[in-house]
């Protein structure tokens, strides 16, 4: 069987279907397991193991696209926030100095 170091290092096309393999012959051993044909009885504890590690290694990198995926959305939602922030900010400073100017032409004309 394959070391864990050896699961990750292999891409995840490759890894989906060496575990589709892996299970295939889980069945088979079960069916050999039934009709007592089965020379190693420990093969069934391995495969399953190997296919344990190779669903648990997908389940991290699924995981791990999730969490990126999530962290550029919040990146995105945190930088749009600033513009909308910073363009408030100056809308106001536009206003009060807009505000600024109306004022002083009164004050002049009395």
């Amino acid at each position: 069987m394959t070391t864990t170091k050896e699961i990750r290092e292999k891409e995840t096309g490759h890894l989906s279907h060496e575990l589709v393999e892996a299970q295939k012959r889980l069945f088979e051993l079960r069916g050999q397991a039934v009709t007592e044909k089965l020379e190693d009885p420990s093969q069934l504890r391995k495969t399953r193991r190997a296919i344990a590690r190779m669903k648990t290694i997908l389940r991290e990198r699924t995981l791990e696209t999730e969490r990126k995926a999530q962290a550029d959305a919040d990146a995105k939602a945190k930088a749009e926030a600033a513009a909308a922030r910073k363009s408030a900010q100056e809308a106001l400073k536009a206003a009060k100095a807009e505000k600024k100017k109306s004022k002083k032409p009164a004050a002049a004309a009395k």
